[in-house]
């Protein structure tokens, strides 16, 4: 599935786990767990706890998914 497939959520973060997994709690109080996207690791973009964040998630398994983007 191409990134362009997956559906855009608002959410903040509020764990980061070991290994590159966060706890994400999305806009209607749903938590998931994600990891960052490949872009994100290679420019080194730092995520922390409190960050407001764009999440991809797929329609075939809503409880994980990839942080696309770090607002500002």
């Amino acid at each position: 599935m191409a990134k362009d497939d997956l559906a855009q959520i608002e959410g903040k973060v509020i764990d980061a786990g070991a290994g590159g997994q966060y706890k994400i709690q999305l806009e209607n109080d749903v938590e998931i767990s994600a990891k960052l996207c490949g872009k994100m690791r290679r420019f080194n973009i730092r995520v922390v706890v409190g960050d407001k964040v764009t999440v991809g998630v797929s329609p075939y398994d809503p409880t994980h998914g990839l942080i696309m983007y770090r607002h500002k």
